[in-house]
């Protein structure tokens, strides 16, 4: 046993230098393969803001009848194209037709009352003393108000009957309908909804704090939820003078205009819209968490001969999580990120 140790020793050795190689190069190189790296170039830096909103319309009419009544005609449904002035439904007007009648009897009655007593005036008034004259007067001007009171009521119900036919204000899209069947008793809280879909705008709350880096005709960029993969270009059409009313913080509306043919845009659809508000082109960056602060002196660890050497820089502004680099580093370069 011990001849065979002798002979083969020389095996062992250069097993035990072999393996000695192996964890001396793991151990080695774990100073920089146990690190994050980066490579130093030239790029264009940029701050933005970025804002979430909805799609909302300009043109949005909801309507609803004056008062209350049978439904007699009902002119749409739901998801109807409808042009401007075009009829919606209408109420039952047999009982205001007949009311209409029973008032322009009336007026013709008060009429002809008014009338008479015109003439009967004009006939005694000579022969009246002054007290007869005075009171003849005064039944003539209740005459005379009977009569405007006659006309007034036919005028108001014939407002009532034009009050009967709802019709849109607006073109667009019949978005909603509280009743869709004629013949049914429907009351004031009823209600019709209309949207124009070439109102549609994008709607974000921008805090007072961001409200003031926004101006109108400024461009942006949408990306809506529902289509992420695209960018959509975007201009700021107005800021709300007045904050919001109901939110919690002092925020206002800003309002954009957007490409609406590239995709079918509902109300509703929900986005964010990111704003460049200064950019700089052609500069040295370094991402912050490679960044080390001591002593009021920032630092970067340079990767040279397997090593991480800590190097001394200087740093401008940041850039959305990126610092602009002044000096101290070149480009092609790789840092390793700070282990802690």
């Amino acid at each position: 046993m011990f001849l065979i140790i002798r002979r083969f020793w020389y095996l062992g050795l250069i097993i035990i230098v072999l393996l000695g190689i192996v964890f001396y190069s793991r151990f080695k190189s774990s100073d920089i393969s146990s690190f994050n790296s980066y490579e130093i170039k030239k790029q264009t830096l940029h701050k933005s803001l970025s804002l979430t909103g909805e799609i909302m319309a300009n043109e949005r009419s909801i309507l609803h009848f004056q008062t209350g009544g049978r439904l007699n005609w009902l002119g749409v449904k739901e998801g109807d194209m409808v042009k401007k002035y075009d009829g919606i439904a209408s109420l039952d007007t047999r009982q205001l037709q007949k009311t209409l009648e029973k008032y322009l009897n009336i007026y013709s009655k008060q009429r002809q009352n008014f009338e008479q007593t015109n003439d009967d005036n004009d006939t005694l008034v000579i022969a009246l003393s002054k007290d007869l004259r005075d009171r003849a007067e005064r039944t003539l001007k209740n005459a005379q108000f009977d009569l405007e009171n006659s006309v007034l009521d036919v005028e108001l119900q014939a407002i009532a009957k034009e009050f009967s036919l709802l019709y849109t204000p607006i073109p667009g899209i019949v978005t909603r309908m509280s009743v869709t069947t004629p013949g049914t008793n429907i009351s004031v809280s009823d209600t019709f909804e209309i949207v124009n879909p070439e109102s549609l705008y994008f709607s974000v709350l921008a805090d007072q704090t961001d409200v003031i880096n926004i101006t109108k005709g400024q461009k942006g960029k949408i990306v809506f939820d529902s289509f992420p993969d695209q960018e959509i270009d975007a201009t700021v059409d107005s800021i709300s003078f007045a904050p919001v009313q109901g939110e919690s913080g002092t925020v206002y509306e800003v309002k954009l205009t957007f490409d609406k043919s590239s995709n079918p845009y509902l109300l509703g659809m929900t986005g964010d819209v990111e704003f460049v508000l200064s950019e700089i082109e052609n500069v040295l960056a370094v991402p912050y968490e490679f960044v080390e602060d001591i002593n009021d002196k920032t630092f970067v660890y340079v990767q040279k001969n397997n090593k991480s050497i800590k190097t001394e820089i200087v740093l401008g502004e940041e850039y959305q999580g990126l610092y602009q680099v002044l000096d101290g580093v070149k480009i092609g370069e790789i840092i390793n990120e700070i282990k802690n």
